[in-house]
């Protein structure tokens, strides 16, 4: 992490946290050290550049559980940032690397409450099915949307849905519903 934001302690497992500046100079040179430790799963604070996302999707591939945060919004959009971080000749060959190894991504929004006293937590949620892995071999990122609209008894929801849900509960406003929305017209409509 840069900087560590919240020390783990061992419980049921043993945790071993680097920071970068002071256990190591990189996500980069701190990844190919990890994977000689032959760890089960592997947090990145965030992936920042292409080193860092190849690395991760290389110990993704040799079976590592990897989590990691990317600042981007929505999940076709975070698919696309990691993939438009390599260069054109290597994006095909990425495509077929993450679709292969993606397992989800959860997009978080921190929207004020309705009373204006708190921030409300909106999620998009996109589950790794057989029909998004060959979207994203594909280069259909932008079939996504739809296909977690229809892809609910996966647990999938987009984050218009989500918002709508918030202001049916009261918790958020409709102004505040509608400057999140990712489809504006849409989401006036579900309101």
């Amino acid at each position: 992490e840069d900087p560590i934001e919240y020390l783990h302690k061992h419980n049921k497992s043993i945790i071993n946290q680097r920071e970068i500046g002071k256990d190591t100079f990189s996500y980069s040179s701190a990844l190919r050290a990890v994977l000689r430790e032959d760890p089960d799963i592997i947090l990145v604070g965030e992936m920042r550049d292409l080193d860092t996302i190849s690395i991760a999707l290389t110990a993704a591939e040799t079976g590592h559980l990897v989590f990691s945060t990317l600042h981007t919004i929505g999940a076709a959009k975070t698919i696309d940032r990691v993939i438009d971080v390599f260069p054109p000749y290597q994006q095909q060959q990425v495509k077929i690397q993450l679709a292969a190894v993606i397992q989800g991504i959860i997009s978080q929004q921190l929207i004020t409450s309705a009373d204006g006293q708190e921030r409300i937590p909106a999620f998009e949620i996109m589950i790794s099915t057989p029909a998004i892995k060959n979207m994203i071999r594909e280069g259909k990122t932008h079939q996504i949307e739809s296909s977690m609209q229809t892809g609910r008894k996966y647990g999938m929801k987009t984050m218009d849905i989500c918002l709508s849900e918030l202001y049916k509960k009261g918790l958020i406003s409709s102004e505040a519903a509608l400057g999140y929305a990712v489809d504006k017209e849409m989401l006036k409509r579900m309101l």
